[in-house]
């Protein structure tokens, strides 16, 4: 079974920039890059959103608009580790931070989650 572990969250300023990192282990069948990574939020009172995410073959990547041009989903497969870099950070931005792993696509579904991080943005 997977296991997924988030870092990097923290506080910062409106217009600031975290880098969030996602480590994954318990490997079986098959190493990271033969799977898509997700990033996903949930904001207090709010469902869990979709942020963005990378998938296994040839590393295409997805943002969700609101995200768009401000972060950057990127793999380390040798480190087991994806990355969110975030940057440009709004008061919006503000949530818990998730990775997931599931299958070779994004469009394929989430299995395994990590516990989250928590990033807030305030002045």
């Amino acid at each position: 079974q997977l296991q997924l572990v988030e870092s990097g969250g923290g506080m910062v300023q409106p217009g600031g920039s975290l880098r969030l990192s996602c480590v994954v282990s318990g490997f079986t069948s098959r190493t990271l890059e033969y799977y898509a990574i997700g990033w996903f939020r949930q904001a207090p009172g709010k469902e869990r959103e979709p942020v963005s995410c990378i998938d296994s073959d040839e590393g295409r990547t997805f943002y969700e608009n609101s995200v768009a041009g401000r972060f950057t989903i990127s793999r380390d497969n040798a480190k087991n580790t994806v990355y969110l870099q975030m940057n440009s950070l709004k008061p919006e931005d503000t949530a818990v931070y998730y990775c997931a792993a599931g299958g070779y696509s994004c469009g394929a579904d989430f299995g395994s989650w990590g516990q989250g991080t928590q990033v807030t943005v305030s002045s």
